[in-house]
Order: structure tokens, then sequence, then C-alpha cells
């Protein structure tokens, strides 16, 4: 039968309670009510827990993880920056370290100061008299999966107790991984492709060929003289402009509802989609803030750069409108979510005109269109493979 609680029921009595909680009831739609949950059924089996800690790293380049905490039926979620996760002091002395080192679990009784683990001189103080902390049995074991658990009972947990959270907490462990590796595929497509692309990824669509035709103002900028930058400076002072620089057209792209499709080399392309002609106009007129935010940020950064002795980052910039093809495009093997079409071969020669015309920003004449501002108009000019001449505007300084 297993051993005895104070409330009478066995280890598996109460582990089977547990199984057939996750099975039956519990809230399997997020891990934050999932958890909440399996900390309230693990009380109600009897086991003398206070508090519970769930430790879930992930992959993404600015969050390291999340810690969910449970103390008395109330539940906080702490974001770990990724930056600093792994040096911060707060994980260098923690048992979550020790964990992640042994994939073994530790249990230190709160009877005695512990002033090198200041998590558990503050859990002590608070009043707690035992911890454990056990590895959750993930099939990736490159990553922090812990979970942990305190009690305010005066004889701390018994051997019943540890032996059934451990029993326990392996069976909460699949239903886990499968928020973490969800989590994980969806910040990875965000961060590589776009969240509206990655959602359509998500959602199935990966045959090649398979496109979708919409209407989307397109952006079409790059640095110039890049290449002579690139040559006369050491290539970590390299990256760094160019991540900067990356950085403030991400910002200011998706703040005014577009996203970053591409980086291509020292260029970007970005669109804003539209459904209906009301928002193309909604559209191309985002499309246009955006760059005229983007070029008040990169100008003051050049007047920074240029009281450091810096060379200042130049760039030109298009935008267009049309329809284009959104979808899968490359080898079997290797597919590549973008946009392709006419439109989008109009902006990149647009793109050419702005260099060649010494311009932060141009747009076409069907971009312009769509405004209700005026513009300044750069007359007629021949684009490469495009048969007849075309009219470009700029917006006003």
């Amino acid at each position: 039968m297993g051993h005895q609680g104070e409330t009478g029921m066995s280890v598996m009595d109460r582990i089977d309670g547990i199984g057939r909680w996750l099975i039956d009831q519990a809230p399997h739609g997020n891990v934050k009510d999932l958890f909440a949950g399996f900390c309230r059924e693990a009380v109600r089996a009897g086991w003398p827990v206070w508090r519970a800690s769930l430790g879930l790293e992930v992959l993404h380049p600015e969050v390291s993880g999340w810690q969910h905490i449970w103390i008395n039926e109330s539940l906080s979620v702490r974001e770990a920056d990724r930056a600093t996760a792994a040096s911060s002091p707060s994980y260098l002395n923690s048992p979550t370290r020790i964990v992640d080192e042994t994939d073994r679990p530790f249990r230190r009784r709160l009877d005695v100061p512990c002033p090198e683990m200041p998590l558990l001189e503050e859990l002590r103080l608070s009043g707690a008299t035992d911890y454990v902390i056990y590895p959750l049995p993930f099939l990736d074991q490159t990553r922090t999966a812990a979970i942990s658990f305190a009690t305010r009972d005066a004889q701390g947990f018994d051997e019943s107790t540890i032996d059934g959270l451990a029993r326990a907490a392996k069976m909460l462990s699949p239903y886990l991984e499968r928020h973490v590796l969800r989590r994980i595929a969806i910040d990875l497509l965000d961060t590589y492709v776009g969240p509206r692309t990655g959602q359509r990824i998500i959602e199935g669509r990966v045959d090649r060929g398979a496109v979708e035709l919409i209407e989307a103002a397109i952006w079409f900028t790059d640095l110039r003289g890049f290449t002579r930058l690139s040559e006369h400076s050491p290539i970590p002072d390299v990256l760094a402009d160019l991540n900067s620089w990356f950085g403030i057209i991400g910002e200011v792209v998706e703040a005014h509802g577009g996203e970053v499709l591409k980086f291509i080399g020292d260029s970007v392309l970005a669109i804003f989609p539209t459904s209906s002609e009301q928002n193309s106009r909604l559209a191309c007129r985002s499309a246009l803030a955006a760059a005229q935010e983007f070029c008040l940020r990169t100008n003051a950064g050049n007047e920074l750069r240029g009281s450091l002795g810096r060379a200042p980052l130049m760039h030109s910039l298009s935008l267009h409108f049309g329809e284009v093809a959104y979808g899968n495009v490359g080898a079997p093997h290797r597919l590549d979510f973008t946009v392709v079409g006419p439109a989008v071969n109009r902006a990149s020669r647009l793109l050419d005109l702005a260099k060649q015309l010494d311009r932060q920003v141009i747009v076409s004449r069907v971009f312009a269109q769509k405004l209700d501002q005026p513009l300044v108009d750069l007359g007629r000019h021949h684009l490469r493979d495009i048969d007849r001449p075309q009219q470009v505007f700029a917006p006003l300084e």
C-alpha cells in the first residue's frame, strides 16, 4: 500500500488522485492555470505544501524563462532576462543551479541559517521549515526545468511526502514540456520570421508554392556606404552598428503595425498588410509614419556619432503599395516565407533610385495616392527593368 500520511491516505492513493485530476480535470490551456491547479491538488491530497515554485527555461533572444511562484493560493510569475540570468547571483547561489548541474533532487531542512543561499534564508525567515527541489524529466535536458516545494509544518516533510511529491512532479512533467516546446516553437518563429508569418507557419502552411495574394505597403531600406564602413572598421564594431540600426527598424515598423520579413545583408524588407481600401490608406500612412520616425531616430543617432568622431550611418528607403504573393518559396527542404511579385520588384528598383537621388525616403505614385498629405514631386524617372518612367515623390522635410 505504501506509507500512510496524516490523512490516512497512502502515497499511491494520493498519486492516483493527482493522475486522475491531470487526465480528467486539469486546465491544460496555459502553464499558469495548470501549475496553480496542481498546487491546490497537492494540498488537497494532504501534503503540507506552503510554497511551490516552477522554473522553466525557454529559447528566446531576450527572455531566459519564467518562474511561477505559488504561495497559499496566490500565484505570481517572474520573467528572467536572458542577458543576465545565468550570471546573476540569484541563480549562482540557488538550489536551481545545483539541480541544473547534478540533475538530482536537492533538499535542505531550514532549521539553521543558510546565508550561502539567500532564497532559502528568506524562506526560513518567513517560517519555512523544509525545502526540496526536483529536476523535471524533460526529454530536452539542455535547459532548466525544475519544481520546488517548501513547508511551514513544524516537522518538515516526512519521507512519504518527499516520495509523493517526486512522483507527482514526474506526472506533471510531460504536460509542462508540451507547453514549453510550443512556446519555444512560437518564439523562434516570431524571432526569425515575424509574428504574422510565424502564425501562418504554426497553423500548417508549409507547402512549397502555397501563397496567398494580399495587398500591402512595402518598405525597402538599406545602408549606404556599408561596404566602405565594413572595410575600415573592426568586425565587432560593424556588427554593433548593424544590430543597432536593425533594432531601430524593427521597433518603428512593429510599433506602426508592420512586420519585418527579411534582413538581407544591410537591407531590410518589411510589409504593412491590408485587407480593404480603407485599410490600404491606413497601411500607407502607417508605413510613412514609421519611415519618418526612423529618419528622426537615425538622424539623432548620427549627430551623436559625429560628436564622438564616428562616421554617420546613412540610408535610403523606398515605399510602394501593391499586391504581393505571400507564402512559401524555395527548395523542398529549405523554404522561405516571404513576399514576391512585381510590386516587390518595383519597391527594390525605387530603392536604387533613392540612392541615385541622394534621398532618405522616396515613395511611388501608387503609394502617394493613398496618402492625404502634401509630398515633394521628384518628377518621372526610369527604373531598371521597368518600361515606362515612374513618377516618384518624397515626404516634406
